[in-house]
């Protein structure tokens, strides 16, 4: 049985295809720039992170060389008074 279709029906049909086919290269475009913008700020972030990280290791090393630069003479004065005192044993 052969059933014929309105003209105006497959003309839509159509259409829509078209404008579905013709809009698929911008939007793949958009998903691409989308997805890149998103691993770039994801790059950032990351590059905040490590140079935070970076910061606080400087600053707990230049903490850790002035105690060390701070205790030298307590501890020359440590010595000294430990080999005063066993000196008389």
């Amino acid at each position: 049985m052969d059933t014929k279709v309105n003209q105006q029906i497959t003309d839509a049909v159509t259409q829509t295809n078209v404008k579905v086919l013709g809009e698929a290269p911008a939007m793949a475009m958009g998903n691409l720039y989308q997805s890149m913008a998103h691993s770039t700020g994801i790059l950032f972030q990351n590059a905040v992170s490590a140079q935070n990280q970076q910061n606080v290791l400087a600053q707990a090393a230049t903490t850790q060389g002035v105690m060390q630069i701070y205790s030298i003479d307590t501890a020359a004065d440590g010595i000294g008074t430990s080999k005063i005192l066993n000196s008389g044993d």
